[in-house]
Formats: structure tokens, sequence, C-alpha cells
């Protein structure tokens, strides 16, 4: 979004016949998509297929390292958008002293929500009781507490 000149090109080339007005992001997928499908047709010629014969021993195996393949793919596509959660995240916080980093290879966030902390002040016989908004992040190794910027 930041490049103006690459939208241009972009918008160019999403607009050609020879793209079929697809988006890029289209054309990302369309990988994927194709595995998917793939491991639909192995599963026919599965069923299909003669029990104990060569064509059932290849058949499988070939089933068998796609699942692996669609199994690898969605990790990596889990680990990327943990990473971009981090990302965005730590453009959003800001720590007093940059001891801590948020985006690690390893770190996974695992939940964050919004809480509402009460505080109970007893100065005099009445209670005052106040209440301010905190946000909890749990990730797999630590739990971050943060509230908004005032």
């Amino acid at each position: 979004n930041g490049n103006a000149g690459f939208q241009q090109v972009l918008e160019r080339l999403e607009s050609d016949p020879v793209c079929q007005r697809l988006s890029l992001k289209s054309f990302l997928i369309l990988p994927f998509q194709r595995i998917t499908r793939l491991k639909l047709l192995l599963q026919n010629i599965l069923k299909r297929t003669r029990p104990g014969s060569v064509e059932e021993v290849q058949a499988t195996q070939a089933y068998d390292a796609l699942e692996k393949l669609i199994k690898d793919c969605n990790e990596n596509v889990q680990r990327m958008k943990s990473t971009e959660e981090l990302i965005y995240l730590s453009q959003k916080i800001e720590f007093e002293c940059k001891i801590f980093p948020l985006i690690s290879q390893s770190r996974r966030l695992v939940k964050c929500g919004e809480l509402t902390a009460l505080d109970f002040h007893n100065p005099s016989p009445k209670w005052k009781v106040t209440a301010r908004p905190i946000y909890l992040h749990l990730f797999n190794d630590c739990l971050l507490l943060s509230r908004p910027k005032e």
C-alpha cells in the first residue's frame, strides 16, 4: 500500500485479460488449492485401485507424501500468521525500556484480550473503586500485561 508505483503496476496487471481479472492474492493461493485438489484425486484413485496391487502401494505412498506436504504448508502458514501478529503487536505496544524483544522465532501468541482492573482505595470509611482497562497477551513463553496509552 505504501508503494504507489507497485500499486499502479499491480492494477494494470490485474486488469489485463490474460489474468482474467484475478487479483494477485488469487494467484498466490492457487498452488495450495491445486495441492488440495490433488489429495482428492489421489483419494479417488485409491478407491478404484485393486487392494494389494502395486498401483495401490504407489498411490498410498503419493497420498502420504501429499498429506505431509499439506501439513507442512499449514504449519508454515500458521507460523507466518503468528509472526505477523507479533509484528503488529510490537508496532502497537510501546515499552518503557527495550529490554524485552517481542518478536522471536519461537514465540507464539496464544491468547489476548481486554480485562478491567479494579483498584480499591480506602482512605476514608467509604471504599472507592476505580476501573481501568488492561490487556493481557499470553504467549507460549510469557504473559504480557499492557494498558492503553493515556
